[in-house]
């Protein structure tokens, strides 16, 4: 029988991890016979190096990143007998933000952005993996923003991700394009003001490139 551990093995060999897992109901919207889902998230900061070193990154063509999940996850799948599945997959579309607060390892921040256990308000997915199976899954850590105190709700300079309100996309892309915004181009301060990611139990970092490659293809459609 297949396990987490075992399955977390194969994805890091990748640069990738299990960044949480659930058993669906029937109102989840998973593959018919799904036993446990499987989310799959960059294991950094090993990720960007072999992300960069794969052809989809320099062949020139739209989304290589994408084409790499899809690629090297349905590789896994197939190993496991289990189903690759992404956020692109539709419509209707997969809801992975539900998924990943299916999993208790994920929740929302007070930004609204999800905050994983480990990963921080940096948590993201390049995919997920359906097995039929029933896999055994570990009681949620605690919860990371329970003792926290909030330095995301202040970290972005002009307030586009504040509590009690929308994400204001148009007030962070115009910023971001501006003078002003060099820093948040280098990857989201909210995101970066997250205690996780700098605690020593998690171990989690990003490489700065990859934040930088993440916010050009945000901005690419900012109406200039």
């Amino acid at each position: 029988m297949t396990s987490l551990q075992a399955v977390d093995t194969m994805v890091r060999a990748q640069a990738l991890a299990v960044r949480g897992a659930f058993h669906p109901g029937p109102l989840d919207g998973a593959p018919k016979g799904t036993g446990t889902i499987l989310m799959i998230g960059p294991d950094e900061p090993r990720f960007w190096q072999v992300f960069t070193a794969a052809p989809e990154y320099s062949d020139g063509a739209d989304d290589p990143m994408d084409r790499w999940s899809k690629r090297v996850l349905w590789a896994v799948a197939q190993d496991l007998g289990g189903r690759a599945l992404f956020p692109s997959d539709g419509p209707p579309y997969p809801p992975f933000i539900a998924w990943a607060q299916a999993t208790g390892a994920c929740l929302p921040s007070p930004v609204g952005l999800l905050v994983h256990e480990t990963a921080g308000l940096f948590v993201s997915f390049r995919g997920a993996i359906a097995l039929t199976e029933r896999l055994d899954l570990p009681s949620p850590a605690p919860r990371p923003c329970d003792a926290c105190a909030a330095p995301c709700t202040t970290a972005c300079p002009v307030g586009a991700l504040k509590p009690g309100q929308d994400y204001d996309v148009p007030l962070c892309q115009a910023h971001v394009a501006s003078p002003d915004g060099s820093d948040c181009r280098a990857g989201c301060l909210v995101r970066r003001a997250c205690p996780v990611t700098s605690s020593p139990s998690t171990s989690f970092s990003r490489d700065p490139a990859q934040s930088a490659f993440h916010m050009a293809s945000f901005m690419r459609h900012y109406p200039v």
